[in-house]
């Protein structure tokens, strides 16, 4: 018997035509391992029971928010709540300036969209920073092209000097 030339990478990833089957001496490729989801800040996991103890809010207040568009959690297709760890920093925020602070919760609404356009305008800058930037350098290597692009056989002009005393008169054909 002749040995297998397929190695176990490039064999078929199940059973077909006989091959990878088992007792047939090749092995079957393993599946691709699952996508590995990455938990950020924005990661809607926590149920509101979790939301409101991690919180220190009641479930009910943090409905409440909800509806007044202060903490808005994403939903489930259920139309169940999932809160981020963002969300929940939020609810904590919320809190603060309401019990600490004494603002009123259409006051703190307020803080927040005001929050969140000074949040998109520093972006927006940032943005428009790096454009111009951007456009500086490809300013400075046209220059830079032009520069290089000169004759270096031609004399550059020299303007008189202003102790010079020659006095040029010029007249105009008739």
């Amino acid at each position: 018997m002749s040995p297998n030339p397929m190695t176990p990478d490039s064999g078929p990833i199940g059973p077909g035509l006989g091959e990878g089957l088992p007792g047939d001496g090749t092995r079957r490729r393993r599946a691709p391992a699952a996508p590995q989801y990455v938990l950020t800040e924005e990661t809607p996991v926590y149920v509101i029971s979790v939301a409101a103890e991690l919180s220190g809010l009641h479930p009910q207040t943090l409905r409440q928010y909800d509806r007044l568009g202060l903490v808005s959690p994403d939903r489930t297709a259920g139309r169940g709540r999932r809160y981020s760890a963002r969300d929940i920093e939020q609810l904590r925020e919320v809190q603060r300036l309401s019990q600490d602070e004494g603002i009123n919760l259409a006051g703190i609404k307020r803080i927040i969209e005001l929050e969140n356009q000074v949040t998109a305008l520093q972006a927006r800058v940032t943005e428009l920073v790096d454009s111009l930037e951007g456009a500086a350098t490809a300013l400075q290597q046209r220059e830079a092209a032009v520069h290089a692009s000169y004759r270096r056989d031609l004399v550059p002009y020299q303007p008189p000097s202003p102790q010079s005393s020659a006095l040029v008169v010029w007249r105009p054909k008739r």
